[in-house]
């Protein structure tokens, strides 16, 4: 829907919407707010869902942002652009805050084909990407609070597919379902459109339902990335983009732990944030458009030297060759040191921000535990569901380790509290989390209180064990890179067989590098992670070239 009290502007505007999209939406106009509240109107009695909404800032009854405003809350979904013919930073600023405003564009927009089209490609391809009509497809029935449905549910999120739920307790359709499995099939059971069944599945099963691709094209590859986060992905770009044969790896699905974040609001070019999950849509698109393979969920178990091949070798007993590697296997949270943390995984104790969970979390009461930016941002994703999100910190405060945009937004936010000093130190209950007893450190005094969900977000270990004997590590498991393998003397690892010394990035195994949160020293943040990613096929390059 486009808005705009200037007929020439709104002419010019639903002529190049149409040429552009007109033979897969149907683009509205309106020359006054009024107006275009009232197509809104018609359109929420036919059930009719408004993809996009783009509207002029300066009109006469009311402005473009306070338009914005009553339409995002009918429709919350729609993607929202901004037009005007000033450079008005005050007015972007405000629509990005008040109706997180997704774009901002100044007339003239000619040629649409390079200052138009781009842009709304990308918001509609997002906007699609979360669309859910009326549903016909997978459904995955189990218990709400349960480890197996859990790991399903979460699956499919972060493969980006979509599926509905049913509650086996209380949703009357979870019949139909358990009705259609075989006889005493364990839950939970996942229907696919064709009527068939899976109980109770494991990732490889679901990857093979979905035709995930989990087998390389080709024995040998001049660049293998194992490790599909921010810095896996950034790498596969930049080296397929480049020319270099490149097989992308990863054991889940491709985004780590940023994948699952709710909204990452300090990205670079993003001033109204993204979501991990679109953030890993765009680069997973970005990177097979170039020509990478991505396999998942593909483990890989070992590396070996072949010089000056590298093999490595999956779960599966399948070897690759490649010329280079770049580990980008990324780090998991710490497992919770207090009883009852292994009884209740999946069960209300979860590792990580597992979005999937957001709407079995609706007015309850949450515990973040944690004090970085990924424990920050999953208590303002859930203070949307929850009727109470308290934060749990073993820190006197959330100064040290979280950024102070992070910290600003959890101190609006009225049903989030932060307990500084705080740790949890045992959890009960009976099929699911129950309790949670807490100590504070102040007074010494442990205190029982109710629970039901409790996300952790503490310390992080390195995905790395496969590498033992290889590739040099430090005393947490993280990769040593670069000047790190020389010691003090400046000798070099035993195992380095070059005279020059490593490149950055460069292991202890010459043409096998490292990127992103799994590598020693490095800045745990998505931005230097995907900065990391290129930068190592820039050393790849020159490996290549020069040995």
């Amino acid at each position: 829907m486009a808005v705009d009290d200037d007929p020439q502007v709104l002419r010019a505007v639903r002529r190049d919407l149409r040429s552009a999209y007109g033979d897969r939406y149907r683009v509205l106009g309106a020359s006054s707010a009024a107006d275009a509240l009232k197509i809104l109107d018609s359109l929420d009695e036919r059930g009719h869902d408004p993809a996009l909404f783009l509207v002029d800032q300066r009109m006469p009854d009311v402005t473009g942002v306070e338009f914005l405003l009553e339409a995002v809350s009918r429709f919350p979904d729609a993607r929202r652009v901004l037009l005007t013919a000033y450079a008005e930073t005050d007015a972007a600023i405000t629509a990005i805050n008040r109706v997180r405003l997704d774009y901002y564009l100044l007339k003239p927009w000619d040629p649409p084909h390079e200052r138009l089209f781009p842009v709304l490609d990308d918001l509609l391809s997002d906007w699609l990407a979360t669309y859910r009509p009326a549903y016909d497809g997978i459904i995955v029935a189990g218990h709400l609070v349960s480890p197996g449905t859990h790991a399903v549910r979460d699956f499919f999120t972060r493969n980006g597919q979509p599926f509905r739920f049913l509650n086996v307790e209380r949703d009357p359709e979870a019949l139909t379902v358990i009705a259609a499995a075989q006889a005493g099939a364990a839950l939970p059971l996942v229907r696919f459109p064709d009527g068939s069944v899976l109980s109770a599945p494991s990732d490889t099963q679901l990857a093979q339902r979905l035709g995930l691709a989990t087998t390389a094209s080709r024995p040998h590859y001049e660049c293998v990335i194992v490790g599909a986060g921010p810095a896996g992905l950034a790498a596969g770009v930049y080296s397929a983009s480049e020319g270099l044969s490149t097989l992308m790896l990863d054991s889940r699905a491709p985004g780590g732990q940023a994948g699952t974040s709710s909204l990452i609001e300090n990205y670079l070019g993003f001033p109204s944030g993204l979501s991990g999950g679109d953030l890993t849509r765009r680069a997973t698109i970005q990177a097979a458009r170039f020509g990478a393979e991505i396999l998942h969920p593909v483990e890989v178990v070992s590396l070996t030297r072949d010089d000056p091949a590298k093999i490595l070798t999956l779960a599966d007993g399948t070897e690759i060759s490649a010329e280079t590697v770049l580990l980008a296997t990324g780090v998991s949270y710490n497992r919770l040191d207090a009883p009852g943390a292994d009884r209740f995984e999946g069960a209300g104790l979860y590792y990580g921000a597992a979005t999937t969970e957001s709407s079995a979390c609706i007015s309850q009461h949450v515990f973040i535990v944690g004090g970085a930016n990924s424990a920050g941002q999953a208590a303002v994703h859930f203070a949307k569901y929850a009727a109470r999100v308290t934060i749990l910190v073993r820190a006197g405060s959330l100064d040290a380790s979280m950024s102070r945009y992070l910290i600003d937004e959890i101190e609006r936010t009225p049903n989030i509290e932060v307990k500084v000093r705080t740790t949890v130190v045992r959890l009960d209950g009976e099929d699911h989390l129950e309790r949670l007893t807490l100590h504070d450190a102040d007074t010494g005094e442990d205190r029982e209180v109710p629970a039901r969900f409790m996300f952790t977000f503490i310390g992080a270990r390195p995905h790395t064990d496969w590498l033992a004997g290889v590739v040099e590590r430090d005393e947490f498991g993280f990769v040593l890179t670069g000047s790190d393998l020389i010691s003090n003397g400046g000798e070099l690892p035993e195992e380095w067989s070059l005279e020059r010394a490593p490149y950055p990035l460069e292991t202890s195994v010459p043409g096998v590098f490292s990127a992103g949160d799994v590598r020693a020293h490095s800045v745990k943040r998505v931005a230097s992670g995907v900065g990391e990613g290129a930068m190592a096929v820039s050393l790849i390059h020159r490996y290549r070239s020069m040995g």
